[in-house]
């Protein structure tokens, strides 16, 4: 007899930056396993982020063995995502060269501008949809060329992290378009390698793997897959999805009009299109979905939840508080929309969209003798949905404008600042009952693979459960937010403009 929440189970495994974490879901979407181990983040010099991927492989097989063994029935299929953009280089063996460069590593400045210099900047956006930045894979292969040289030499595949997992699994190597889209080495339109890149920065293809559609089945656990992972031998394992495509799908956002809005350590927007959509100037990204044939333009600020993070560390909530966050919310409240003039750039890191400014400094700006630790929390928050809102608005020049996002993250669990979010954004909200990340969506690509769902939005119709009902902005508050963004979007410009930075 099958045991109740048995049918049509599934593993999406996130191959993270901290570690795996991997779940088990039914089709109805009950999670009915969940299990995860870290691994260190190696840091040899400053401004360099690496990982052996001997790791990964150690935690994703410990992960996936405490799955099989709390799963209540036959697992149907496996699902991958994981950390974007990093290089793992291995030689003609399929063995590890060096450490892999990670996503967040800085070291590839001067590669950045080769590429730009080699392929053209804005020919770099038609192809790739984005311009050279640090964190992406390719700098990292010509950074390799011409500092490691006897590494490079030997290199005969390159990598994505969760597609490490995938050959030491199954023995193929395959990607995902939503995650290729991330090493600049992607022609978006034509879902595929791009011959003019490679050609350009001398890239060979046969080192890249092949690129699928998010929910297609690449390979099959091999014979020694299985006895490392105790995963069954012969188990389908589809392309699955970059981080933040596979979160989109674990949370319903696949299809053009939704999208969803994070407060996270970082803060993110991400909204799917049908067509592919290109910001000429290049501060949004755009790449990929997991969902098949489809797009989506995605920006990025570096301190969301951090800055409170921050506040909370450096100044701290009132004292004799049970719960500091509850008590920096409520303070929040306690303040008017606006916080008395006070306005926070939210720059503790560096900017993303739209500045793309590493040396981007946060500030307080109209702090006053009248301010107290209620406006400096109220200007945090404000200031976050205000620097996403600059996101949202440069998709809507490009014509996409979402009527819905989903609100994930550990700040959108916050009332106090979904609303003022929401009226920043000037978007309905919709929380889910239970957000399980990147790894939720790895899963539904995999029940589509199996079988399980006809296809993408089928598989978050049965899986993905909402709490409530969506959340209009408020429309008096949303007029006021209007005003005080055009505020604060002059804000960065002045203060640049004064060699403030």
């Amino acid at each position: 007899m099958t045991a109740p929440g048995a049918m049509g189970l599934c593993v999406g495994l996130d191959v993270g930056t901290s570690g795996a974490k991997g779940i088990v879901v039914a089709g109805d979407g009950t999670v009915v396993a969940a299990a995860g181990a870290d691994y260190p983040l190696l840091t040899p010099r400053p401004g360099w982020t690496e990982q052996e991927p001997e790791a990964w492989w150690r935690a994703s097989c410990a992960v996936l063995q405490t799955l099989r063994a709390k799963a209540p029935g036959p697992i149907e299929a496996l699902g991958l995502t994981g950390q974007m953009h990093g290089a793992v280089f291995l030689d003609e063996d399929a063995r590890v060269i060096r450490p892999a460069i990670l996503w967040n590593d800085q070291r590839t400045a001067a590669e950045c501008v080769e590429i730009e210099r080699r392929v053209g900047a804005e020919r770099l956006r038609r192809i790739a949809g984005n311009p050279a930045l640090t964190g992406f894979q390719a700098p990292k292969a010509l950074w390799l060329r011409r500092h490691e040289p006897a590494a490079h030499a030997r290199v005969r595949h390159l990598l994505l992290p969760k597609d490490f997992i995938r050959l030491r699994l199954t023995g193929t190597l395959a990607s995902d378009a939503s995650d290729a889209a991330g090493t600049l080495l992607l022609d978006l339109a034509a879902r595929d390698w791009s011959a003019e890149v490679l050609g350009a920065l001398e890239i060979p293809r046969a080192w890249l793997p092949r690129v699928h559609e998010g929910p297609e089945v690449t390979g099959r656990v091999s014979t020694d897959g299985a006895a490392a992972s105790g995963l069954p031998h012969g188990l389908p394992v589809v392309a699955g999805g970059g981080d933040n495509a596979a979160a989109a799908v674990g949370c319903g956002a696949v299809r053009p009009g939704t999208g969803f809005g994070s407060l996270g350590t970082s803060g993110v927007v991400f909204v799917p299109s049908a067509g592919l959509q290109i910001d000429p100037s290049g501060a949004l990204h755009a790449f990929c979905h997991a969902v098949p044939g489809q797009y989506h333009l995605m920006g990025v600020v570096l301190s969301a939840g951090g800055s409170l993070r921050w506040y909370q560390d450096v100044i701290g909530a009132p004292p004799g508080v049970a719960d500091p966050y509850d008590a920096l919310m409520a303070a929040a409240a306690d303040v008017a929309p606006g916080a008395d003039g006070l306005f926070f750039l939210p720059y503790l890191a560096g900017e993303r969209t739209p500045h793309m400014d590493p040396r981007a400094r946060a500030a307080w700006i109209g702090l006053t003798l009248a301010h107290d630790r209620r406006h400096l929390v109220r200007a945090v928050l404000e200031g976050v949905s205000f620097a996403l809102k600059d996101s949202l608005a440069l998709m809507e020049r490009l014509g996409v404008s979402p009527e819905l996002l989903y609100a994930l993250g550990g700040g959108a669990r916050s009332p106090v600042w979904r609303q003022i979010l929401g009226a920043a954004l000037g978007v309905r909200l919709q929380r889910l009952a239970a957000e399980e990340g990147p790894a939720m969506g790895a899963a539904l690509l995999a029940a589509v693979g199996a079988g399980v769902h006809a296809d993408v939005e089928a598989a978050v119709a049965a899986a993905v459960r909402t709490a409530g009902a969506p959340e209009a902005p408020d429309s008096a508050l949303a007029e006021r937010y209007a005003e005080l963004h055009r505020r604060f979007a002059a804000l960065y410009p002045a203060l640049v403009g004064a060699g403030a930075w």
